[in-house]
């Protein structure tokens, strides 16, 4: 039914031509203008795109003009000359389809769906034949086409051949969309062009453009790139400044509109999406926009498909090509071919009266006809013109992409062809019975072998297929430079592996890449708008596209540490914000420790108390049978001082790092301590005033000024302060505490008090123990006795409560190594004030006043 079809559509404009006509020109099916063939045991197919047709629209109702071949551009003619010279060394390799030859047909498809179902209608006719799918003989045997991607066309085209089984190896990377699972004839000899778009994304990353403009032709399937690519540049940050195609550029205003659109645009960077008809057209609105804008444009860097060639345009010479200058573009990989550069200079007029696709080239390309009646104003061709002669851009002696890939499927064919004809041929004596068998086998028969290609080529490549019949490669990174005389040289300046990791596909040399001249050698920016510096934060701009935004400062506390961040972010507990915010600073560990001044300080007046307090004790020991020593009890005073020298040690306990059995000491022991202080302070302030009270006629209080008296007050305070202590320890003891948020850029460490209960509870035992002995002690104060300890009691509790009051309103205020600070402070303070005026006067008394210190003068009533 399809080739019913086709042949309707081929057919019927020649259905008007006059019935006496032998032929109808270009019209007539069995005369092709563009071919080339080669006889061969087999036969390769070759569907290329050379040349162009001017063809009016038919109307069936009046005979239809010959068409004219367009001058405006010829395509590569390296691949017809790359599928000629892989036959040729297949044949010439005895190792190779031994007892075979292979030939070819090469038809132009003129990138017009007529002619390319023309072309593909012909070779499955036999020889000179118009008459699709009859076989005549066991030649021309047609095993594979090898066929130019074009978007519109070649998504038919394996639906065609499909039909017959025959194998297709595609090549050209146009995104088309092909169903694989119907046709399952389809071999891509380049990878799929989804792969090349991933790469242009890479690209984009790698050199961060994130503000590009994109250019498309309407004949491109754009919807396919929007649902399978544009979602996923939009996921890396990339949008577009400008979505452009050639819809309304059909007149010159337009064109200019276009240009000034394009070029005058203050985006860098221009991806342009299209096939291998895109490249003239888009040279023809840029060259008639600036001819009509008559100004220097800005330089853009042109990001273009494997696909996207400056041709050589033969009616144009004035086009210019600047614009393309440091352009960057994809093209499958390539590598030498042996004798490939010969074989391409050796290239004559009269090498090949087959090859209908030279005599066009040769004239286009040297400016020259053959014709009298060809081209007016050209010199008659020679024929000696050399091809070497030829700049770069017209015929290249370098093999490029398509021309490679297409030596590797020629290749890949014959592999595929040996591989069957070694499976069928057990022995010598069948060699001949099998070949002619080979000649007899269908197409179809091919795939089995094709899918298992494997194979090295003369350029150093292994060529394979994947299981989606994808050839395994890779795509190179190509820079072009363009020179004054609008010739110019690609380089090859990366690679692309689309089967890598995203991260490791792109690879480029960038020192090798020429920028156009508008950058001066500096690597191009594009991006809507500058970066935001660390400590900045992207705001989005309403109604503009995402990568367009503004900077805003990182809020307080928090720090951008890199360039367009999204938003800002805290800092670890263990650190802060810089001045800048642009980075997180460690925070500084803070406790009292040995190794400052204040800390060593400190901890030398603890000493140098601590050592006072034991020359005390050392003079009371010494005198302790003496009368200053004796009076209001002995053992109360080597019990406070004891306690006293117990307490110069507890500033030693908040020095340097607090740690667990730290914190539990330090809270413990002071408390003791101070409690033992206290009590013994009560006690001796009542033992004050019993003593006066005893000394009366007929008292029977002397008993408990004794060890009765300090027993029952001493013992009870104590326990009363272990049992809060061991309530403490037991439901919410102190632990090591690191102050992260109390100070900007400090961790205090400190020593953290759990319940405030229990401190409160503490606090009021202990103030409780102060008033007390203060009431008791201003109430003795007046009691008339020659040595009234009771004074000195209630000076040394009216210091104690200012130096532990003034403690306590200060602790409202301060916190870590301050507050620490101001304990030490506090111990001290009130060990020295109940040092010195407690003792301190016994001591005058003991070493400079001996004479007082007798019996009779401390029992001296004061008159």
């Amino acid at each position: 039914m399809v080739i019913f079809i086709l042949l309707i559509v081929v057919l019927l404009p020649h259905a008007v031509c006059d019935a006496q006509m032998v032929k109808c020109g270009m019209w007539d099916p069995q005369f092709v203008h563009h071919k080339y063939y080669q006889p061969g045991d087999l036969i390769i197919g070759g569907i290329v795109f050379q040349n162009m047709f001017q063809i009016s629209r038919s109307t069936f109702n009046q005979t239809p003009p010959q068409p004219q071949l367009s001058s405006m551009f010829v395509q590569d003619y390296q691949q017809v000359l790359a599928l000629e010279f892989a036959v040729k060394k297949i044949n010439e390799n005895l190792q190779l389809l031994p007892n075979l030859t292979l030939g070819f047909s090469i038809y132009d498809s003129y990138v017009e769906a007529r002619w390319t179902y023309h072309a593909i209608l012909q070779l499955i006719s036999p020889k000179d034949r118009f008459v699709p799918n009859y076989k005549c003989d066991n030649q021309d045997n047609l095993m594979a086409v090898i066929e130019e991607l074009t978007s519109d066309v070649s998504h038919q085209v394996p639906e065609v051949l499909g039909r017959f089984k025959i194998p297709q190896m595609l090549y050209g990377s146009a995104a088309i969309s092909i169903n694989m699972n119907q046709a399952i004839s389809v071999y891509q000899g380049e990878p799929n062009g989804v792969h090349q778009y991933r790469g242009i994304l890479q690209l984009l990353l790698h050199f961060k453009w994130t503000w590009i403009g994109f250019i498309a032709t309407d004949d491109m399937n754009l919807q396919r790139f929007f649902d399978l690519l544009f979602q996923e540049f939009s996921k890396y940050g990339i949008c577009f400044a400008i979505l452009e195609s050639f819809s309304s550029l059909d007149i010159e205003k337009s064109a200019m509109n276009f240009y000034d659109k394009i070029m005058n645009h203050s985006v860098n960077v221009l991806v342009f999406y299209g096939d291998i008809r895109s490249m003239p057209w888009l040279r023809w609105l840029l060259n008639t926009g600036r001819i009509g804008k008559n100004q220097k444009a800005r330089g853009k860097v042109w990001i273009l498909t494997a696909q996207m060639e400056l041709r050589f345009s033969t009616s144009h010479d004035d086009w210019n090509i600047q614009v393309f200058h440091g352009s960057l573009s994809f093209a499958t990989h390539s590598n030498e071919l042996q004798g490939f550069q010969s074989f391409l200079q050796s290239r004559k007029i009269s090498s090949s009266k087959e090859d209908g696709f030279l005599k066009d080239f040769w004239e286009n390309a040297f400016r020259c006809t053959f014709s009298s009646s060809g081209h007016t104003g050209r010199a008659a061709c020679t024929g000696e013109e050399r091809l070497i002669s030829l700049p770069e851009h017209i015929y290249p002696r370098r093999i490029t992409g398509q021309s490679y890939t297409i030596y590797n499927a020629v290749y890949s064919v014959a592999h595929a062809l040996h591989a069957m004809y070694v499976s069928k041929s057990k022995s010598r004596a069948k060699m001949e019975e099998q070949r002619m068998k080979i000649q007899n086998q269908q197409p179809w028969q091919l795939h089995h072998f094709l899918k298992k290609v494997s194979f090295n080529n003369s350029g150093g490549d292994w060529i394979s297929f994947d299981q989606n019949g994808e050839l395994i490669a890779e795509f190179d990174i190509i820079n072009r430079v363009i020179f004054p005389n609008e010739t110019f040289v690609k380089v090859k300046v990366g690679r692309l592996d689309p089967r890598a990791p995203p991260l490791e596909a792109i690879s480029i040399n960038e020192d090798a890449i020429v920028w156009h001249t508008f950058f001066n050698q500096a690597r191009p920016l594009s991006m809507c708008n500058d970066k935001c510096h660390p400590g900045y934060n992207k705001k989005k701009k309403e109604g503009e596209p995402f990568c367009c935004y503004d900077c805003v400062p990182c809020p307080e506390g928090k720090v951008s540490d890199k360039e367009d961040m999204v938003d800002c972010f805290t800092c670890p507990r263990d650190q802060y914000p810089n001045k800048d915010q642009t980075s997180c600073i460690p925070k500084v560990v803070v406790f009292l420790s040995y190794e400052e001044p204040l800390g060593i300080t400190l901890a030398i007046c603890a000493v140098l108390l601590s050592l006072v307090t034991t020359l005390v004790l050392i003079l009371f020991v010494k005198h302790h049978n003496s009368p200053i020593v004796k009076i209001n009890n002995r053992n109360l005073t080597y019990t406070l001082l004891i306690s006293l020298l117990f307490c110069c040690f507890c500033p030693l306990l908040h020095i340097g790092p607090p740690e667990k059995v730290i914190c539990i000491l330090r809270q413990t022991v002071f408390g003791i301590t101070f409690t033992m202080i206290m009590s013994a302070v009560l006690a001796k302030t009542i033992t004050v005033v019993l003593a006066f009270t005893a000394t009366q006629p007929g008292s029977t209080l002397k008993n408990w000024v004794e060890k009765k008296l300090t027993n029952s007050i001493i013992l009870p305070c104590i326990m009363i302060e272990v049992v809060i202590c061991i309530v403490w320890l037991a439901i919410v003891p102190p632990f090591p505490y690191a102050d992260m948020h109390s100070s900007l850029g400090e961790i205090i460490l400190e020593c953290k008090e759990s319940s405030s209960i229990i401190i409160f509870i503490e606090m009021s035992y202990f103030w409780f123990l102060t008033i007390v002995s203060f009431i008791v002690a201003f109430l003795a104060r007046k009691l008339p006795c020659a040595f009234n300890e009771a004074k000195f009691i209630t000076f040394c509790m009216v210091l104690f409560c200012c130096v532990w009051l003034t403690y306590m309103l200060t602790l409202l205020t301060t916190n870590g190594k301050l507050t620490v600070v101001m304990d030490i402070f506090s111990d001290l303070a009130s060990s020295v004030a109940l040092l010195v005026f407690l003792f301190f006067p016994k001591c005058y008394i003991i070493l400079w006043k001996p004479q007082l210190n007798s019996r009779e003068q401390l029992r001296m009533w004061k008159r």
